[in-house]
């Protein structure tokens, strides 16, 4: 497989803390890390298999790096491209709005084709996700705060469907 480009966007680090356990689940597959603050468009196109990471900000919005980084995907051709997403939230302090981060990523996405790795809703609490996707999330959903002790078991499966669905 080639390799994978994982682009996160993360204001306190447990986002990026996440890129690497999915990074390190991979085991010898070839994943490059990069800060989405800090790329380019060429860095995104330049790959086939794409992972964003996001956290849920406030109530309700984006990361403040993909919210300035979002534009740029308008431009990408994403028809022969695999994406998949993951996102942070506190379904505790925000069950009105969990992980709306990674919903507006998703919903702001220019084509939704190509989206693979959607994770169930079961196993979390909460009330209202703009990343709820009739009864799956649109991708890996963490939850550092409420969750921690389920994180490791949900990257480990989250990357065995992944390594599937992006073949």
């Amino acid at each position: 497989m080639k390799t994978i480009g994982l682009f996160y966007g993360s204001t306190y680090g447990m986002t990026e803390k996440i890129a690497h356990k999915i990074k390190n689940e991979f085991g010898d597959q070839p994943v490059d890390i990069l800060n989405v603050k800090d790329a380019e468009l060429e860095d995104i196109d330049k790959y086939e298999y794409l992972i964003f990471g996001t956290s849920a900000w406030g109530i309700g919005e984006m990361q403040d790096d993909w919210e300035r980084a979002i534009v740029k995907l308008e431009q990408i051709d994403f028809s022969k491209k695999k994406l998949a997403l993951y996102g942070l939230g506190d379904q505790k302090e925000y069950p009105e709005s969990f992980v709306d981060g990674l919903g507006i990523l998703y919903c702001r996405l220019p084509d939704k084709s190509c989206v693979v790795g959607y994770w169930p809703t079961k196993d979390y609490n909460f009330y209202f996700s703009l990343a709820d996707r009739e009864g799956n999330f649109a991708g890996l959903v963490i939850d550092e705060h409420n969750q921690p002790e389920k994180t490791d078991e949900r990257v480990k499966n989250w990357v065995a469907q992944l390594k599937k669905e992006f073949k």
